[in-house]
């Protein structure tokens, strides 16, 4: 399957439904070693007079050591017959196995970014900031320390520039 870059200007979908429901792949690193992990956080923008994704990664998480030393990741979007690879890739370590064996997922480079044959959106990001979510940071007392961390590592938020879009063909 070939990809076609497209002008994010053409992009029209929903946000809260493509990251929050329908979910996306993060995925960093190289064409000789990279990792993948699903997500449902996430927001598209403008700041600094460019286009932006923001996502969110914990630091146990295998696939942030791939998105923290590297200069740039991917947002994956797929289609809803790859839910269970997503939940898979959601759910499972790269540590422990091999999610493109164990999905049947196609990884493929561009822009010199790591993303999957399968996918139907690809945003490449380029790391512009980043910042280590904190306790302290929440400025409400309606639980959402503890309901969405617990003894689980804050996240790090990697701020990015789109700097290209792909689509299938």
């Amino acid at each position: 399957m070939a990809f076609k870059k497209i002008s994010i200007s053409e992009l029209s979908f929903n946000p809260f439904e493509k990251i929050g429901k329908e979910w996306l792949l993060l995925t960093g690193g190289n064409k000789e070693k990279f990792n993948t992990m699903t997500a449902s956080w996430g927001q598209l923008g403008v700041l600094w007079n460019k286009n932006v994704f923001t996502c969110y990664v914990r630091p146990n998480r295998y696939t942030y050591e791939f998105i923290d030393n590297g200069e740039c990741f991917t947002a994956s979007f797929f289609g809803e017959q790859y839910r269970n690879a997503l939940s898979f890739c959601g759910s499972h370590s790269g540590r422990d196995c091999d999610k493109v064996k164990e999905t049947g997922l196609t990884p493929v480079e561009t822009d010199g970014c790591m993303t999957f044959e399968e996918a139907d959106l690809v945003l490449v990001c380029r790391k512009l900031y980043n910042y280590d979510m904190q306790e302290s940071g929440f400025t409400t007392d309606d639980g959402l320390p503890e309901k969405f961390f617990g003894k689980d590592p804050y996240h790090r938020a990697y701020i990015s520039e789109i700097t290209a879009v792909y689509v299938k063909e």
